[in-house]
């Protein structure tokens, strides 16, 4: 992984785009799926959003990623996302690094790691893989702490849930 280093405009703007995924993975959180939002950045603006919906859309492709991925192809009329950026709450999986490689898209910039299913090389290596046909930068730890907490207090809650159902 290239250690990227920022100017102090790219680090706010960073921190901008990421507190609008973070927005998208309270709206998952609410819906009672993994608080997870992406948000697909072109030219600078917000070009789409979305937070998972597996659940609610009985989908397992419904990852925040994708379904961001799909309404910024929609809104650009190409399914090759050439100059945008993808902003994601936690290092993605297999399956939203491989349409991020066939989108083509610019930089990836993610917020906490995901040693579980994390392909950006957590738990998988298949962001940069050498024998893939397309490349791109990637920014780990933009307001990771943030990103990690959601996370596991989401988790947290959902064991306490499990358990306070077992006891009925």
């Amino acid at each position: 992984m290239k250690v990227l280093s920022f100017s102090s405009k790219q680090s706010e703007d960073h921190a901008k785009f990421m507190r609008l995924a973070l927005r998208e993975a309270r709206k998952a959180a609410r819906e009672g799926e993994v608080p997870v939002g992406a948000v697909v950045v072109h030219e600078g603006k917000a070009l789409a959003r979305a937070h998972n919906r597996p659940l609610h859309l009985h989908d397992p492709s419904a990852h925040a990623e994708v379904l961001a991925l799909r309404r910024a192809a929609r809104k650009l009329g190409n399914y090759r996302l050439e100059g945008c950026n993808l902003y994601v709450t936690i290092e993605p999986c297999a399956m939203c690094a491989g349409a991020m490689i066939y989108a083509r898209i610019g930089h990836l910039i993610f917020g906490a790691r995901d040693p579980k299913a994390g392909a950006s090389g957590s738990a998988l290596s298949v962001v940069n893989h050498p024998r893939l046909n397309h490349q791109f930068e990637v920014t780990e730890g933009v307001l990771a702490q943030d990103c990690a907490v959601m996370l596991s207090e989401f988790f947290k809650r959902r064991r306490q849930e499990r358990a306070a159902a077992k006891l009925r």
